[in-house]
């Protein structure tokens, strides 16, 4: 800050304190990623998923349900796993040995916005699995706020049937994650979500 009271920058920082917190958040994106796949996998496994049908499919045996679907957020968990390997720790001198270490933070940045996309899908892909299974528990009924959520969705996704091709369907579960549409949803019915 100048005596004057404004702030202005003039580059001189070194960019390493954000580099570290960009890698950090790829630690938590990726772990976070980890527990909805394994949460999905619960729904699927029929040794545990409280006499859900296997895969969540409509003719166990003959349809493979969301299977698929699972093995996609697998891998998606295992990228953001790589993902979080920390750039900050590398440093390559430049600018003739001027400037001599690089915080990285560039790359810790773009890495970060690879696997927030990628919890993006892996979330839509969960929350796709939890609509089907509420679905097929019926009629037990879900709380307010899954049944709202539940809803939104099906605005979009339908519900259980026989296999189909899911790509659109998952693209339709992200972008109501993207655009905000499912937290909107639910926080009409339950106030300010945080």
């Amino acid at each position: 800050m100048l005596s004057d009271g404004r702030v202005s920058s003039n580059g001189n920082f070194h960019g390493a304190p954000i580099a570290y917190v960009l890698d950090f958040l790829a630690i938590a994106v990726a772990d976070l990623g980890s527990m909805a796949e394994r949460r999905t996998d619960r729904m699927l496994d029929p040794a545990r998923s409280g006499g859900l049908p296997p895969f969540l499919a409509m003719d166990p045996g003959v349809d493979s349900g969301l299977m698929i679907a699972q093995y996609t957020q697998a891998a998606m968990v295992s990228e953001n796993k790589r993902l979080a390997s920390p750039a900050s720790v590398d440093s390559i001198p430049s600018s003739a040995m001027q400037e001599d270490h690089v915080s990285m933070g560039w790359g810790a940045a773009r890495k970060l916005r690879s696997a927030l996309a990628n919890l993006r899908r892996i979330l839509a892909i969960e929350l796709v699995a939890a609509a089907r299974a509420i679905d097929l528990r019926s009629p037990l009924r879900p709380s307010p706020a899954n049944a709202v959520a539940v809803a939104e969705l099906r605005k979009t996704v339908p519900g259980p049937a026989a296999d189909r091709y899911l790509a659109p369907e998952l693209a339709a579960a992200d972008d109501l994650l993207r655009d905000g549409r499912l937290v909107d949803a639910v926080a009409a019915v339950v106030g300010e979500l945080r």
